[in-house]
């Protein structure tokens, strides 16, 4: 007995403190902390009924009502703070049901009990038994410690699998605790330390994966913010950050080549085939230009037919890589656009030592229009009417 009231008050200052985290997570909805609290008080005064009813036990100045209205409560609240646990999961099934439904029973049985003398008997010393039909209190403890394992087995499924290993452990340690005072008889009080460390840990568990469902948000919005959604290219967002983190050296990479690529005739296609089949021809464009310049560096889509490509290749390469890349689009084919024509330019760092990244996409830009202007001559077409 010396040794459980340190127990029991450590466990009342852990579940204390837990009370103390939920109110300091503005993580959790008030829905989800009215549930913790609930939880917490629960098991904390399921707690109290079994420490008072070892305290009782024996003690003739204790009335034999005291000590049979303790275990009362401690019978009821017992199977309750392990079984209250899930209601923390928002698992709608048939066995939380199940669960609610054996507790329940377990409370009414529990009550009739104390005028028939089913779970308890006092002597004249004020000590008690178990009473005729104590085997159904075991059996509703069972079912209770069963149904949990399914819940938590549910509840699982929703994380990855990484973090199913430290629930289930979680689960196993609590359970451990049960166990072993069960087998004892009762002499080796663990069944609430480790239903409150257990409790402890899940809180760890669920605040760990509450971070990482947070990072994942964050992760999946910088995946929205720099990835062009119609082509799958780099956004424009990107490609901003691209030029300020160029504009943070001190100088360019002499490899740095930069290819300004426009589609030709777009305006054309959108006004006779529609803007569906427009958006072909850009998706088009954006995988021709990843196809033959997607290994020398990023593709950004920073207009609404407008490339940039930021390339670290020599400067030998650039002409092969143009053509690859104007015979792929030639090469291309749509079922609403049958043909793709690109315009393309190119400037390279090593030409323009001291330029910045700015500079060289005007170059860039300055070649791509010169390409633009040649495509609509040659094909006897009045540009401002495209």
């Amino acid at each position: 007995m010396g040794y459980y009231t340190p127990l029991i008050i450590l466990s009342w200052l852990t579940l204390s403190i837990l009370c103390i985290l939920v109110k300091e997570n503005n993580r959790l909805s008030q829905k989800d902390k009215r549930i913790l609290y609930v939880t917490y008080a629960v098991v904390a005064l399921s707690a109290l009924a079994e420490w008072l009813g070892i305290r009782f036990n024996g003690n003739a100045a204790v009335p034999a009502g005291a000590l049979r209205a303790v275990k009362f409560v401690d019978y009821v609240l017992t199977p309750v703070s392990g079984g209250i646990i899930v209601l923390q999961f928002h698992n709608r099934s048939v066995w939380r049901k199940v669960l609610l439904g054996i507790l329940a029973a377990n409370a009414l049985f529990q009550f009739v009990s104390l005028f028939t003398g089913w779970m308890l008997v006092i002597d004249a010393e004020n000590r008690y038994s178990h009473g005729s039909l104590y085997l159904i209190y075991i059996l509703v403890y069972f079912a209770v410690l069963v149904l949990t394992v399914v819940e938590f087995a549910m509840y699982g499924r929703r994380f990855r699998r990484q973090n199913r290993f430290s629930l289930y452990g979680i689960l196993l340690f609590s359970a451990t605790g049960v166990i072993m005072q069960e087998a004892s008889g009762g002499a080796a009080r663990t069944a609430y330390i480790s239903i409150t460390i257990g409790m402890a840990l899940l809180f760890i568990h669920n605040t760990e994966f509450s971070f990482q469902k947070a990072d994942d948000r964050i992760q999946a919005q910088l995946v929205q913010i720099t990835v062009d959604p119609l082509t799958g290219v780099s956004s424009r967002h990107a490609y901003a950050q691209a030029l300020h983190d160029f504009d943070s050296l001190a100088s360019l990479p002499n490899q740095l080549v930069v290819f300004s690529v426009d589609i030709n005739g777009l305006k054309r296609a959108n006004d006779t085939l529609g803007h569906v089949a427009g958006d072909k021809l850009i998706c088009g464009a954006a995988d021709c230009t990843v196809s033959a310049l997607g290994k020398y560096g990023v593709c950004y889509r920073t207009g609404g037919d407008e490339f940039i490509v930021l390339a670290n290749m020599e400067k030998e390469k650039v002409p092969a890589a143009v053509a690859l890349l104007e015979k792929k689009a030639s090469e291309w084919h749509g079922k609403e656009t049958p043909a793709l024509s690109l315009s393309v330019g190119s400037a390279c760092a090593a030409d323009h030592p001291d330029a910045t990244v700015e500079k060289l996409i005007s170059v860039a830009d300055r070649e791509m229009y010169k390409s633009k202007a040649e495509y609509y001559r040659s094909a006897g077409i009045e540009r401002r009417k495209i």
